[in-house]
C-alpha cells in the first residue's frame, strides 16, 4: 500500500480540487471532483438535500439513507433530519444548509457558514432527542419504511454545507456536548462516498474525525489522505487469543484505501450481492429492520479486502461448475473478527436445491457453534452466512442465499457430531481471519 501525504493544489475559491500525494512508489495526481449538479426544478436547498441523497445512494447504497420524517409534537409538526444514514449500530442525522443569493464579504461568508452550522447541529441534536424519547416511521431510499429507535444506535451529526466560495481557512466548529458532530462541503461528502463505496466506510470515518479537532471546509480529502497514510503504516491490530487458537491466516488492511475503491467486475460483486439482498423477498417472520442488519453485517467488510474478496467468490463460482453430472462441489470463505464475536462465511456451491439449502445451513451452524464455543462469547456471538448458486438461464450469474444466527445456538452432540463428519472429515478445515 502506498504511504501518502497530500499537499492541495488548485483555486480555493472553485469546487474542483487537486491533490498531489507523494508517496514512496512515486507522486500521484489525485483529483476530487466537483459536487454532484442539483436537480433542476426545485429550488436551491432542496436540491442541495436530494443530491446529497443521490450521492450516499449511489456510491453507497439507497437502503441505508433514510429521507426526513414529520413528528407530531404539541406545538404542531417537526421535521426530523434532512437526511439520515443507518448502519449497523450508527447512525447519523444529515442537516444540509445551502448558500443562496448574491455572495458578500469573506467575513460575512464565513458567518453565515458558522451560524448555519452551529444551527443544523442544534436540529441534529433535536432530532436524536426526538427519536429517544419516542421511536418514528422513516421511509428509506428503497421506498421502504423502517421504525427507528434513537435508544438503538449511537449517533453522530453531520452538517454538508453547500457553498462555492468558501473563504480560505474557514473552520466550522459545530460539536454540542453529547453529540459528536463535524461539518463539510458538499463536494466532500461526495467525495467520501466515491472514495469508499460503502455507507459502513463513510460512517465509520465520520465518527473517527468527529473526535479530531476540526479542518477548514474544503480540506477534508486532505484529512483523509493524512489518516490513510497513518493507516498503511500502522501495525495489525491484536486478535483475540481464542480466535488465533482457530488458525487460519491472520489477513490485514488500512481502514482507509489511498487508491479510490474500484468499479470493476471484482469490486461489483458485493455491490450485486447487497442488491440481492435489498430486493429478495423478505422471510415470513423478517422486518426490514432484519434485512437492514443482514445489509449492514455485509457491509461491514472492508473496502480494502473487497476486491480480493469479490475475485475469489468469481474464481469459486467457475471452479464449483467444474464437476460431473449429479455431483456437487462446495468451496468456502470466512472471515472472524478480532473480538470473535462477528463471522462472516462466503460459500459457493454447483447447483441449488433443497439437499444444498440443508447442507449449507449445517455448515453455518457448525462453525458458529464452533467459534462460541472456542470464545466463551455465546450472548455476543453472530454468523451470516452468504451462499452463491451459479445460474445457467442466462438471467443473473448467481442466486444469493442467506443464514443469520446468533447467539447459542444450542445444537445437540448428534447434531454436532453429524455436521462434524460431513465438513470437517479429517479435522482441516481452518478459518481466514
Amino acid at each position: 500500500m502506498e504511504q501518502a501525504r497530500p499537499t492541495a493544489a488548485g483555486n480555493d475559491y472553485l469546487p474542483e480540487l487537486t491533490l498531489v500525494v507523494e508517496t514512496a512508489l512515486g507522486v500521484f495526481v489525485r483529483p476530487v471532483p466537483a459536487a454532484l449538479p442539483l436537480p433542476e426544478g426545485v429550488d436551491q436547498g432542496t436540491g442541495a438535500e436530494m443530491a446529497a441523497h443521490r450521492a450516499a445512494a449511489t456510491w453507497g447504497l439507497p437502503d441505508f439513507v433514510c429521507h426526513s420524517a414529520i413528528k407530531r409534537v404539541s406545538s404542531g409538526q417537526r421535521e426530523l433530519g434532512d437526511r439520515m444514514l443507518l448502519t449497523g449500530s450508527r447512525g447519523a442525522v444529515i442537516q444540509v444548509k445551502s448558500r443562496e443569493g448574491a455572495h458578500k464579504d469573506d467575513a460575512s461568508e464565513r458567518n453565515w457558514l458558522r451560524n448555519r452550522g452551529a444551527k443544523a447541529a442544534r436540529q441534529a441534536k433535536g432530532t436524536v432527542r426526538s427519536l429517544r424519547s419516542a421511536p418514528a416511521d422513516f421511509e428509506n431510499g428503497r421506498g421502504q419504511t423502517l421504525t427507528v429507535d434513537g435508544n438503538d444506535y449511537e449517533w453522530i451529526g453531520v452538517v454538508v454545507l453547500d457553498h462555492d466560495r468558501i473563504p480560505d481557512d474557514t473552520i466550522v466548529d459545530c460539536a454540542l456536548p453529547g453529540l459528536p458532530c463535524v461539518a463539510l462541503v458538499r463536494r466532500d461528502w461526495d467525495f467520501l462516498f466515491n472514495q469508499l463505496r460503502s455507507t459502513t466506510a463513510v460512517v465509520n470515518y465520520l465518527f473517527r474525525v468527529a473526535d479530531m479537532d476540526p479542518v477548514a471546509l474544503g480540506d477534508e480529502p486532505v484529512r483523509y489522505y493524512d489518516l490513510a497514510a497513518a493507516d498503511a503504516d500502522a501495525p495489525p491490530g491484536e486478535i483475540r487469543p481464542e480466535v488465533a487458537e482457530l488458525g487460519g491466516v491472520r489477513f490485514s488492511v488500512p481502514q482507509l484505501p489511498q487508491a479510490p475503491v474500484g468499479s470493476d467486475r471484482a469490486h461489483r460483486v458485493m455491490r450485486i450481492i447487497l442488491e440481492d439482498i435489498a430486493i429478495s423477498p423478505l422471510g415470513q417472520h423478517m422486518s426490514e429492520a432484519d434485512r437492514l442488519l443482514l445489509l449492514s453485517e455485509v457491509d461491514e467488510l472492508p473496502v480494502g479486502a473487497r476486491a480480493e474478496w469479490g475475485q475469489l467468490l468469481l474464481d469459486m463460482l467457475r471452479d464449483v461448475r467444474q464437476v460431473p453430472p449429479g455431483h456437487c462441489k462446495w468451496r468456502w470463505r470466512r472471515s472472524i473478527a478480532p473480538s470473535g464475536t462477528r463471522q462472516l462465511i462466503f460459500g459457493c456451491a454447483t447447483r441449488f436445491g433443497p439437499d444444498i439449502q440443508a447442507a449449507f445451513q449445517s455448515y453455518v451452524l457448525l462453525r458458529h457453534h464452533e467459534l462460541h464455543q472456542q470464545t466463551g462469547l455465546a450472548d455476543q456471538t453472530a454468523t451470516l452466512g452468504v451462499l452463491l448458486t451459479p445460474r445457467t438461464d442466462g438471467t443473473r450469474p448467481w442466486d444469493t442465499t442467506l443464514l443469520r444466527t446468533q447467539g447459542d445456538n444450542q445444537l445437540i452432540p448428534e447434531e454436532v457430531k453429524q455436521y462434524s463428519a460431513l465438513w470437517n472429515p479429517q479435522g482441516t478445515d481452518v478459518p481466514s481471519t
